[in-house]
């Protein structure tokens, strides 16, 4: 007997999805990007999942105001282990390095402990700066991105990954674009035409 995969709303649009989905969006506009976060952390918070923010712009006066517009607490969901943010520089860039290897370990586990804590999901969003590319590079970039989309078929964890289209060139946007299922267009979430399965992009480029 089948069991339905758990369903969550992304909080920027009226649909509906099964918990951890691969999410991308390209924006140009900083409120774009802001928006686009309160609200993925508000439908979390108000699904009872597991939320976590990887971010170096959103203070937590602008958020706190946010959710309590919604009748949300942030401090009592900070003390009850139901949402955490983080700077996204610690979080992409620990030591100085961008270790696809950690970051999935970190993804990993943080999905297992909100089972194991009670929730019944778990969610993240996260910008990733253009600095990758120059620690990195942007095979080790793609290669982490189609790992992630391996990663969530077995840790299914509702996964946003913002890119500031004023910080990547157009080519490798159009490279991003090629590991994420998903992409966020005008307050819509759509299947991205460009998509590239993972087993068959890391076998092409890894």
């Amino acid at each position: 007997m089948s069991i339905e995969p758990h369903q969550v709303s992304l909080g920027f649009t009226r649909q509906g999805f099964p918990a951890g989905v691969h999410v991308c969006q390209i924006f140009s506009k900083d409120e774009e990007r802001l928006d686009a976060v309160l609200k993925f952390l508000r439908s979390g918070l108000e699904g009872g999942e597991r939320v976590a923010c990887f971010t170096d712009d959103l203070d937590d006066t602008r958020l706190a105001s946010y959710l309590a517009e919604h009748s949300l607490l942030l401090a009592e969901h900070a003390a009850s282990g139901a949402f955490s943010k983080t700077s996204a520089s610690a979080v992409y860039f620990a030591d100085g390095r961008f270790d696809p290897e950690r970051l999935l370990g970190l993804l990993r586990t943080f999905h297992q402990d909100a089972l194991a804590d009670g929730f019944p999901a778990a969610r993240v969003i996260g910008e990733m700066m253009a600095d990758v590319l120059r620690l990195a590079g942007l095979a080790r970039l793609l290669e982490y991105e189609a790992r992630v989309s391996l990663l969530l078929r077995e840790h299914p964890i509702t996964a946003v990954c913002q890119y500031d289209a004023t910080a990547f060139d157009g080519a490798t946007i159009m490279q991003i674009l090629k590991v994420h299922p998903l992409m966020v267009i005008r307050d819509a979430v759509v299947h991205n035409p460009f998509y590239v399965p993972p087993e068959d992009f890391l076998a092409r480029h890894c």
